[in-house]
């Protein structure tokens, strides 16, 4: 079936380049809406469980705004929502977006030669039926030596962009 004929309408539910960019390539239509949630606010010590929390938090966010609005029952078709969740695990931590450009620096820099994990998830609503579902994924990377020069390109990237990239 062609993404043209699908018989729903997708809203992403994610901030993310890579993921617009992948729906956009892939030649699906899609809405983009914010959760506009608190992400510190939740918290809890397994990353696998804490990508979930996120993800379900994000959903039930953005389901909240479009109750409010009634704007995905004013189209026959039902509403697929996805939204997402990533974070990088490295030597037992959690470690989430960076901040600013100095800690994205030392993130990327402290990944030099070592090894971390990054776990992300994904959760769909059908928002015509209601039914939800989930479920995460984790990678573990090796790195070689990141030289500081390909570290400082990554960096300016990465805020020439507006976008805090982190593996």
């Amino acid at each position: 079936m062609e993404p043209s004929e699908l018989p729903f309408k997708i809203i992403l539910g994610s901030s993310s380049i890579a993921r617009r960019k992948i729906l956009a390539e892939m030649g699906y239509e899609f809405t983009l809406m914010s959760a506009d949630i608190d992400e510190k606010a939740i918290r809890t010590e397994k990353p696998e469980e804490l990508v979930m929390a996120l993800a379900k938090a994000k959903a039930d966010a953005i389901v909240s705004k479009l109750q409010l609005s009634g704007d995905h029952e004013k189209d026959a078709k039902p509403h697929m929502l996805i939204v997402s969740d990533t974070v990088v695990v490295y030597e037992g931590m959690i470690r989430e977006k960076p901040s600013n450009e100095e800690e994205a620096r030392e993130f990327i820099k402290g990944y030099s030669g070592k090894q971390a994990a990054t776990v992300s998830s994904v959760f769909v609503t059908n928002l015509k039926t209601g039914s939800a579902k989930g479920d995460f994924d984790k990678v573990e990377i090796h790195f070689h030596e990141i030289p500081d020069h390909a570290i400082e390109k990554l960096v300016n990237n990465v805020v020439i962009s507006n976008i805090f990239f982190f593996f």
